[in-house]
């Protein structure tokens, strides 16, 4: 029977040294259900838990988005602060949640080290407060997605001609929605709607339908509607 997980081989951009790294196979990776920030459900093996690839001789961590280089300065700060106190550890198996917040979180501190560009920081901050998520620990989660949200619109404020627009937009008005930032979010869902150079129709329509969401969200919460959001479609 085929096995969910594969090794590929990476090469520390660290320390140089090769090793292997699981990988789920693109059969095994069927989710259930999606949340309205992208979130996939999944039953059985969870992909976002291989996202990262650390070598286990330096502990230098990366995803495959990012860049495979490390300059001489950075390669002494990450000794400085994570390389001193790493001991040998192979990720390589299957891993437990808990392996894949470590990986997560080192990930993490690894691309602000090599000061990744801020959608890379971004995913990944998004990321743990998915696994938050999963573990239903709310208080980490919205943590967590604040941050990822900051990282959001920074990207959106750096990197936009290189990126998505719509999907950008509408993926920090629901983080705004999530966080309870209401007017924040109704602000960029109507961004897209309303800026007729975007003929992303997939992205109009969720942005339409989160918009009626956020308006939903504010009368349960008693909360004064803005003059747009007074009628009853945007």
């Amino acid at each position: 029977m085929l096995e969910p997980l594969f090794l590929v081989n990476i090469n520390c951009i660290n320390c140089e040294n090769s090793f292997k790294s699981s990988r789920v196979r693109p059969s095994f990776k069927k989710s259930y259900a999606k949340d309205t920030d992208f979130y996939s459900h999944y039953k059985e093996i969870n992909p976002d838990y291989y996202v990262v690839r650390v070598c286990p001789f330096c502990g230098f961590a990366t995803t495959e988005h990012t860049e495979n280089k490390l300059s001489k300065d950075q390669k002494t700060v990450f000794k400085e602060k994570i390389g001193s106190q790493w001991k040998m550890r192979d990720y390589s198996g299957e891993r437990t949640w808990d392996d894949a917040m470590q990986t997560m979180k080192l990930a993490l501190l690894c691309c602000q080290i090599k000061e990744e560009k801020p959608r890379i920081i971004a995913g990944l901050l998004h990321h743990i407060s998915w696994l938050h998520r999963a573990k239903d620990d709310q208080a980490n989660e919205m943590r967590f997605m604040k941050f990822a949200l900051d990282a959001y619109i920074q990207v959106f404020e750096t990197e936009q001609l290189d990126l998505n627009n719509a999907r950008l937009m509408y993926l920090i008005g629901e983080l705004h929605r999530r966080l309870g930032n209401y007017n924040d979010a109704v602000r960029w869902f109507s961004r897209v709607i309303q800026d007729k150079r975007i003929m992303d129709a997939s992205m109009i329509k969720a942005c339409r339908e989160q918009w009626a969401a956020t308006r939903e969200d504010m009368i349960a919460a008693k909360l004064e509607l803005p003059e747009e959001m007074k009628e009853k479609r945007a």
